[in-house]
């Protein structure tokens, strides 16, 4: 239990790694052989990136044999109060990533003036710091587990303190310096790994056969915030400029932190059916073995 939140922190870190390589990368790539090439390389890399996948990974057979109860009708998840309230979370939380993987370039152009062989060479720090944030995260919230603090205040207690680190980017647009603009815009983005890490952390209290329809209702939720706000993004730069977005975006994870710690409830295993384990249970007995 105490290492889950580390865990998914660790794996969860390898967007953050593809963002540190990408700006660098993408930016040499239009410079010595234009945009098309660089569309292809990308989409090339995540085509090869399946075949590996589905080449190399196998599932666990105790995960395979853990019940022979199929998995639930997706909507019927939506009785627990966990996974609804889990769902409105992920919409106001996951487009703060969004804005900064998509539009943070662009600010940098538009909004500091820098030139593209400029925004190549320094674009990719926030996402070094929030790769850092996948670890530290996971590492706050087992250090008060270790210390026999309960699990529901420990997650939500590390939740919290990211979320307020996210709020630094309202500080981002308004500071004279671009270089400070990296640095708060970094720091939110350390908050919103951390975030993350934690929140992936939750689902582990669900069954095996419930975990991926669960995070599959929760990735509906942050994709559906993403098409909103990037929406309102586009229409608030084009009609003012991009403060009110920093302020936006630094302001709407307070609304996830208010649902994880007033609707989400304590985060207790549930199962279904009386021969099933807490996916955490269970994958805890994997790695004993």
């Amino acid at each position: 239990m105490q290492e889950r939140a580390l865990a998914s922190g660790f794996f969860n870190s390898g967007a953050a790694f593809g963002a540190i390589v990408t700006p660098p990368l993408v930016v040499w790539i239009v410079l010595k052989a234009g945009w098309r090439a660089a569309f292809l390389t990308v989409g090339f890399t995540g085509f090869s990136w399946v075949l590996l996948w589905l080449i190399i990974y196998r599932t666990p057979r105790e995960v395979q044999a853990e019940t022979s109860a199929p998995p639930p009708r997706p909507w019927t998840l939506f009785r627990h109060r966990f996974v609804w309230s889990f769902t409105v979370a992920k919409i106001f939380l996951d487009p703060v990533w969004y804005f900064y993987v998509f539009w943070f370039p662009e600010y940098l152009k538009r909004g500091r003036h820098l030139d593209l062989a400029s925004i190549g060479k320094f674009a990719w720090i926030p996402y070094l710091i929030a790769g850092l944030g996948n670890m530290i995260g996971g590492w706050l919230s087992g250090f008060p587990l270790r210390r026999g603090v309960p699990v529901t205040m420990a997650r939500k207690s590390a939740v919290t303190v990211f979320v307020l680190l996210m709020t630094c980017s309202i500080a981002a647009v308004i500071v004279p310096r671009a270089s400070v603009s990296i640095v708060l815009v970094s720091l939110a983005m350390l908050g919103y790994t951390g975030v993350s890490a934690n929140m992936l952390a939750f689902r582990w209290m669900y069954t095996q056969r419930m975990v991926a329809s669960i995070w599959g209702i929760a990735g509906m939720g942050s994709g559906s915030g993403g098409m909103l706000f990037v929406l309102i993004t586009a229409w608030a730069v084009d009609h003012y400029s991009f403060g009110p977005v920093f302020v936006l975006f630094g302001s709407i994870p307070i609304v996830a932190l208010l649902m994880v710690w007033f609707v989400v409830g304590p985060l207790q295993p549930v199962a279904l059916a009386a021969d099933e384990k807490p996916a955490a249970d269970a994958l805890n007995e994997i790695g004993r073995k």
